[in-house]
């Protein structure tokens, strides 16, 4: 009898401490679930802040510390062929899910923050289910590709999420982030530099393309979270086409849930159908919220079981189809596509320039050609952003519209200077050093004989000689036969690099004597 008894206390022993055990697992469980969640929101936050430093900053630390993130976007990283990148944001969607969108990419995290704040204001945070717009999310998609496809790059980036959140940031974010820095520079004391005075140029263009990006994509985070990631957002397609795929996701168990609502409330991605126990993995963004607000622990962040795989088999084998498919056209476009103005001595330039018309654009150096450059630009404005010299805007010709433009009337793009080509994510402007940038021809100065004013004025003038850095300009008699007649400057095209130095300090008004026209394809001079 005492025997038995003995085995009567062991297995009570026993279940206590297996029910301890259990306890301290799931606890720690979803404490790591809650960790993770914490972490991500955390990683968001920091990327969030960080990119849209790279826009607003007029110092450059930014983009010496944080421009590879620039280089960690997902379209970007593909129009420039950067395997690696995008090997690795194809892994990571494959084991963890689309947390790109929700860590990496700044409008997602942008639309998170606006979501928040409508929570915060309405004092509840409330979302419904809605069933996946698949044909107008599959359209958008197989727009943007055969915009890719015909070399539109332009166009498609309209859609495209950093170069959106790009434009939002640097026309409707940094006017005002360089009015206070000025503000700050004009109330400090004269031998202090900590501040200075910066100059940025912005247009109607400029601003009303960023307003109605920002309104729309606004509005839509407001009235129900991801909607716009989840229906017109190519990015946003691909990876929740791959992420349904993913080894990690959020799992519903059936035995545990209650039908209770909690999750789908508080789904941003709008995917979670809690009256059918469903997850629509292809718009679910794995930011963990369901989980934290499940009071029943029916939801984890786990690998699925076959079982629960067999409630989404449907599904899934249509959405297989449909993403082998674009995925396979996507891949094709890839691989066929793969190939503040900073003033001279504070009083050179004349704010008065008007545009010179130019029979040829110039591209930026690094650039290589035309070509290249249309066809991998997004328009995000990075390069814009970053110009010290003022030389970079956006383009308001409906041919290149919004995509970035060289015109010196603020400044001239200085021979030393590698900016834009250390930005550039998408590959339109190739990385160059230097030595390498001194010696790339993007165009030639043109002399205007009618707006010379030793022609015009009979006076000596010589300032496109007297600063042009690599010594293509001379000064010669107007008149061969007269040497005490009037100098004019004599160009050697051969030797012209084209960096507009000429054309921004020649002091002739409203345009200048002499002007660059630009390459089609650039060459080492």
């Amino acid at each position: 009898r005492s025997r038995g008894l003995g085995d009567v206390y062991k297995r009570q022993i026993y279940k206590l401490v297996r029910l301890l055990y259990l306890n301290l697992f799931y606890s720690t469980k979803y404490s790591a679930i809650v960790m993770l969640k914490t972490i991500r929101v955390i990683l968001a936050v920091i990327c969030l802040l960080a990119v849209t430093m790279l826009f607003l900053d007029v110092t450059g630390t930014a983009v010496r510390y944080v421009g590879w993130l620039a280089k960690w976007q997902f379209m970007p990283a593909l129009l420039a062929m950067n395997v690696v990148v995008v090997a690795v944001l194809v892994v990571v969607s494959l084991i963890f899910g689309r947390v790109y969108c929700s860590v990496l990419c700044p409008l997602g995290v942008m639309q998170d923050v606006i979501s928040w704040i409508h929570g915060k204001v309405a004092k509840r945070r409330k979302f419904t289910y809605s069933p996946a717009v698949t044909w107008l999310r599959i359209t958008m998609l197989a727009l943007f590709v055969l915009l890719i496809a015909l070399g539109l790059a332009r166009i498609a980036a309209f859609i495209e999420p950093y170069s959106e959140y790009g434009r939002i940031v640097s026309s409707l974010v940094k006017p005002l982030y360089v009015d206070a820095n000025n503000a700050l520079a004009a109330a400090e004391s004269p031998d202090s530099y900590t501040f200075w005075h910066v100059d940025y140029y912005v247009t109607w263009a400029m601003v009303a393309v960023a307003a109605i990006t920002f309104i729309v994509v606004a509005v839509l985070a407001w009235m129900n979270g991801r909607t716009y990631c989840n229906t017109v957002c190519p990015v946003g397609t691909i990876l929740g086409y791959l992420s349904q795929f993913s080894w990690l996701k959020p799992v519903i168990d059936t035995s545990k849930c209650n039908h209770c609502g909690s999750c789908g409330r508080h789904c941003k991605a709008s995917c979670i159908d809690s009256k059918n126990q469903k997850i629509d993995y292809t718009r679910c963004v794995a930011c963990m919220d369901c989980i934290g607000y499940c009071k029943q622990g029916a939801l984890t962040y786990a690998h699925r079981s076959k079982s629960s795989v067999k409630e989404a088999d449907e599904s899934v084998d249509k959405s297989r189809r449909q993403f082998l498919t674009v995925s396979t056209i996507l891949a094709g476009t890839a691989v066929l596509k793969a190939e503040e103005k900073t003033v001279d001595g504070g009083l050179a330039t004349i704010i008065d320039k008007e545009k010179p018309v130019r029979q040829t654009r110039i591209t930026p150096p690094g650039s290589r050609s035309i070509a290249n450059f249309t066809k991998h630009c997004t328009s995000c404005q990075l390069c814009v952003s970053n110009c010290p010299n003022g030389v970079l805007r956006p383009s308001t010709e409906l041919d290149t519209f919004m995509q970035p433009e060289v015109s010196f009337e603020r400044g001239y793009c200085r021979p030393e200077c590698t900016t834009c080509s250390d930005v550039c994510p998408a590959g339109a402007i190739l990385p160059i050093d230097r030595a390498e940038r001194s010696a790339t021809q993007v165009g030639h100065a043109v002399w205007v004989r009618n707006n010379c004013l030793p022609v015009t004025e009979g006076v000596s003038c010589g300032n496109c000689a007297r600063h042009c850095p690599v010594g293509a300009i001379t000064m010669i008699s107007l008149d061969a036969d007269n040497p005490d007649s009037p100098k004019v400057p004599s160009v050697n095209t051969e030797r012209c690099i084209g960096c507009g130095a000429c054309e921004n300090l020649c002091p002739s008004r409203p345009f200048s004597a002499i002007y660059v026209e630009g390459h089609e394809v650039h060459r080492n001079v």
